[in-house]
This record gives C-alpha cells, structure tokens and sequence, in this order.
C-alpha cells in the first residue's frame, strides 16, 4: 500500500474536522484551493459563523488512523482519485474519501442496488437470492448493505465475488455480528466500502450516509420488501433524486411489508419481476448522461461579504430548512456571498444541510 501524499493526508484531516460535510469540503477546496490552505482559514471562518477558538481536528490523530487501516489491509480512495466511484463522484453530497477492502474494479461496472427489510419474509428472501444470482449471470454487480435480511440474500445471491457491501461503521467493525464471516469474505472476494474511520459503531445517525452510497454508485435500486419509513425507502428516494432508476417489486397488499414496495409503484417507481427486467430497466440511463447533469453542481467560489449581508442571511433563517435559491431570492444577494455565509454558520456548527439543496439553524 502507498502512502499518502501530504495533500491526500491534508484532505483526511479536513474531512475529519468537526462540521465539515461533503459540500463544505467541496467549497472550501474551491476556494483555497488546496486542503492545507483550507486548514489553515478554518478558525476565521468558524468565528465569521459565531464560534470562537475553533481548531481542525489534530494531525497526530489522522496520523494513528493511517496507520490503523494500512494495518487492517484497507487503503483510501479519495474523490479527487482516477478510480473514485464514477457514478458516485457526480453526486453533490458523495463522501470526499473512501476507505476500501477488495476488489475496487468492481465499483467502476454497472451496478444494481438491491435493498429491503431487515425482518423480511422467507419468500422475499429467496426471492432477492435469485435477483442477485440472475443480475450477477448477466455481468450487473450487486450492492447492498450487509444488513439481516434482503441485504444479507442479496450478497449471497450474487456470489461474493460479485458483489459490493457498504457498511456503516469502521471497517473493522462486523455488524451484524451474525454477518462477520460474509463481512471478511466479501472484503477478500468482492469490495467492502465505508467512509466511517476505523473503530466508528454502527450508530443509528451513520445508516442514511451509508444508504446514499449505495444508491448513488449504482445505476438503479431495487426495492424487495420494505415498510413504510424504512431505511430502504430512503435508498430508493436518494437513487431518484440523483436521476437514477427506481425499482421494487410488488407485494401482497395486507402484509405491511409490502407496503413500501407497492407505494413506491403506485408513485411511479418502475414494477420490476425478474433479473432482465431490471437490466432493461437500467439500460435506459446513460451514465454520461448523468455525469454531465452532475457537472452543473459545481459551486461558485465563495467571497467575502459584508456584516450587513451575513446579518441579512442569518435573519432569513430558521430550524424550518429552506431552500439556498430562496435565501438568495430573498436577500437579493449574489449565489457567492449567501453561500460564504452557508459556509461559515457550518463550520460553526450552527447549520445543516438537508436533501434538495436544502439549509436549517441549529
């Protein structure tokens, strides 16, 4: 394994900093430049944004995580790499690094997401066995999350040299305990993919970054069985909002986990029943046609503002999220100054991002 550049190493610290998300990193590099001068302005703008002797996390801690995942046999993919994740790198929101096990090739084919209950039924099960095994005979590789159920048959069904696992904790970490044999063998045979640091729980906050990977790096979602509000309805909300396609199979209307698959159909998600209607499905999506809806996301470089502005912005604020064009409607402001203003209530820890290119206090 190589090691990291003193850029790559700056860019780790940054992604580790507190209150520093994807779009704030991708601003912050736009503005700077480089990951070291980022560094470097962070305390200025964090007290701009109202918070006072605010410090990038230490060096020596980036340092020890290093270490830590060259010894768990891992390396970093980062955003700015020729192997990132094509599809993924078109999303505002796609993780700036990374940290792998196996066989990266795998993230660069097509790629089906195939997400569903954790509780699912024994004919769910099978069923998602046998979509994986037919996507996997036609050359799709399988991604899900190595959660009980679907997640778990969809691995299996695939072979795990097929398939790509995105986990929601550290790399070292085997969740559920049940799964930590597939977990080794799909890191040995297949790919295993986090963007957590070693040793980080599967915390109930980490699964909805986790789901967004797997829909994003993949072309479509399949949806097998799922209850209203689940996690796997949100995998499906992401692929659509990113403009890939949405799938789920149909379920018998009293069991409630049914219910999120057939919602899903009757708002226009795409009934599929089999394997090669899933890949007629996703061969309608062009991924050049996706990047290039993606190029629009990038950011205008950020400026300097005056107190007046910055006053003007917080003003139009609330807990309730609003969209960024509305603020910049309703302050008459150029795009730049509202999101320095954006940037520095972040860093501050006084902001979050939502869905949409949506924005709230704190």
């Amino acid at each position: 394994m190589s090691a990291l550049t003193i850029d790559q190493r700056d860019r780790l610290r940054l992604i580790r900093t507190p209150h520093i998300g994807p779009v704030a990193f991708r601003h912050l590099l736009l503005r700077f430049g480089t990951a070291g001068r980022a560094l470097e302005a962070l305390p200025d703008l964090a007290a701009r944004g109202g918070k006072r002797s605010f410090r990038p996390v230490d060096q020596h801690l980036i340092d020890k995580e290093i270490e830590r995942i060259a010894k768990l046999g891992a390396r970093y993919i980062f955003s700015s790499d020729p192997d990132y994740p094509a599809l993924l790198a078109q999303a505002e929101s796609a993780p700036p690094a990374l940290i792998v096990r196996g066989n990266l090739d795998l993230a660069s084919r097509r790629c089906v997401a195939l997400v569903g209950a954790r509780n699912a039924s024994a004919a769910a099960y099978r069923f998602a066995r046998e979509l994986a095994h037919g996507l996997a005979q036609e050359g799709v590789i399988v991604a899900s999350g190595l959660a009980r159920g679907i997640d778990t048959a969809s691995h299996h069904g695939a072979g795990l040299s097929n398939t790509v696992a995105v986990i929601g904790s550290g790399i070292d970490i085997n969740f559920p305990p049940e799964n930590a044999d597939l977990q080794e063998r799909i890191a040995n045979e297949g790919l295993l993919i986090t963007e957590l640091p070693p040793g980080a729980e599967p915390l109930a906050r980490h699964f909805p970054a986790r789901n967004r990977i797997i829909a994003w790096m993949s072309l479509g979602t399949v949806v097998v069985e799922a209850a209203p509000r689940s996690g796997s309805l949100l995998t499906a909300r992401l692929a659509g909002e990113e403009g890939r396609e949405v799938m789920a199979i149909p379920g018998f209307p009293a069991d409630p986990r049914a219910q999120g698959c057939n919602n899903l159909i009757r708002e226009g998600a795409t009934l599929v029943q089999n394997a090669q209607e899933i890949i007629e499905a996703i061969g309608s999506i062009d991924p050049r046609a996706v990047r290039s809806r993606r190029d629009s996301f990038a950011p205008e470089p950020p400026s300097d503002l005056a107190e007046t502005e910055r006053s003007r912005i917080l003003d139009l604020m609330s807990m309730s999220p609003v969209s960024i064009d509305e603020l910049i409607r309703q302050s008459g402001l150029a795009p730049a100054p509202v999101q320095t203003a954006l940037l520095e209530l972040e860093i501050a820890g006084r902001l979050q991002r939502h869905a949409g290119g949506r924005v709230s206090l704190i």
